[in-house]
């Protein structure tokens, strides 16, 4: 099968997507990249969408219409892989699409996690014709996980090495891990959130750039700052970095609020623009090393990084320096680049879900068993694919 993946991740950059060619079951799945395009989001949009991400303007009114317009961009985006696979929509059996976390409520020992991604899988079906498997998170939300990291199940599929314990360290907008026992080890893969990964950063370089820059290019307004040690330990205080996993976190926690809050506690101490992006990227860099110190089940002989932190030369520096000796790579050494990566798990749970095969692993979502993810929109045809 040609299945497209897509996501906007917690950064709200704009769409990843890709086309994947599937075949075979798990745990001999045999993949092939097709295409990958970034496609982002036009500034009106994404203006939209943060503000949909904030109690105080995130009214239902502005979230029934943005839903809708998401589903429009999604499909726009799948439609840009396609044709840079040099394929028609009819050579695509399925669309997994991940869609636009507006708010994410982990569970608590009080009470049952909720989540919410929009972007409506209708909306994609209806445009593309394609038939469409979205809210891949809920199911596991439902049975009592988090619902996340889902690209655990990708790293457990794939990522494996035959002796040494790896752990695949995800920097998005949130950081998460994934730590997986060799091969021929009969351990449990174990996942996390770590805490904040990029967003943090990206709010303190939008605020040092006077909002000439969404993010810290090149990790360049970090590399002139200091670090503070007193805003860091400040920092590390954080009560979510004690929690034990299973565990997820967002922008509920680390988004424009806290970011707003840390920008003024940083220039209540006088420190300079560069030195509030340099602390909070070490933060990042810090509450990574301190999850593996906490909770990694075992030695971890190597790191691969992914996500849009990993093309940061402060941060990934910073995160040698403490996980140092391990050996840190970029994951594209894996075969898979970095920013196409959770679009290619959207791509291989919505192939599970078509093939009624279970999508989550419970051991790093905490849920109470294995289920089968997402909702089904049929294609324009009105049938589902033949299965391949």
């Amino acid at each position: 099968m040609n299945v497209v993946g897509l996501i906007s991740g917690t950064s709200a950059d704009g769409i990843e997507a890709v086309v994947v060619s599937l075949r075979g079951a798990p745990p001999q799945l045999e993949w092939k990249l097709l295409a990958h395009e970034s496609v982002p989001f036009a500034s009106a949009l994404r203006e939209r969408i943060f503000a949909a991400f904030r109690p105080e303007t995130g009214t239902v009114d502005r979230i029934c219409r943005l839903n809708f317009d998401l589903g429009d961009a999604f499909a726009n985006a799948a439609r840009v892989a396609i044709d840079a696979a040099h394929l028609a929509p009819d050579d695509i059996a399925l669309i997994g699409s991940h869609g636009q976390t507006i708010w994410h409520d982990p569970p608590t020992a009080d009470q049952p996690g909720a989540t919410l991604q929009i972007g409506s899988g209708a909306v994609i079906a209806e445009r593309t014709g394609i038939t469409t498997i979205s809210n891949l998170r809920a199911r596991d939300v439902a049975a009592g996980g988090h619902g996340a990291p889902v690209t655990s199940f990708l790293d457990w599929l794939f990522f494996r090495h035959p002796t040494r314990t790896r752990a695949i360290q995800n920097i998005g907008g949130i950081g998460n891990v994934t730590f997986l026992p060799p091969l021929d080890s009969s351990d449990t893969v174990i996942a996390l959130d770590t805490g904040p990964g990029n967003m943090l950063i990206d709010y303190c370089a939008t605020r040092a750039s006077a909002g000439a820059q969404s993010f810290d290019r090149d990790g360049k307004i970090a590399a002139r700052g200091r670090v503070s040690q007193t805003l860091l330990d400040e920092l590390l205080a954080h009560s979510f970095l004690r929690l034990l996993p299973p565990k997820t976190t967002g922008r509920e926690l680390f988004g424009a609020q806290f970011g707003a809050q840390v920008w003024e506690r940083g220039k209540q101490m006088n420190l300079s623009d560069a030195d509030i992006v340099a602390t909070v990227t070490a933060f990042t860099a810090e509450s990574i090393a301190r999850a593996y110190r906490d909770f990694a089940p075992a030695s971890i002989d190597e790191v691969y990084l992914a996500g849009g932190g990993a093309l940061n030369p402060a941060l990934v520096e910073m995160i040698r320096a403490r996980l140092a000796p391990t050996e840190i790579h970029q994951h594209d050494e894996l075969g898979l680049a970095p920013s196409a990566k959770e679009a290619v798990v959207f791509a291989v749970l919505a192939y599970e879900t078509y093939h009624g095969r279970t999508g989550n692993l419970p051991s790093c979502t905490g849920a109470r068993r294995a289920v089968i993810l997402g909702d089904i929109t049929p294609g324009r045809a009105g049938r589902l694919p033949a299965a391949g």
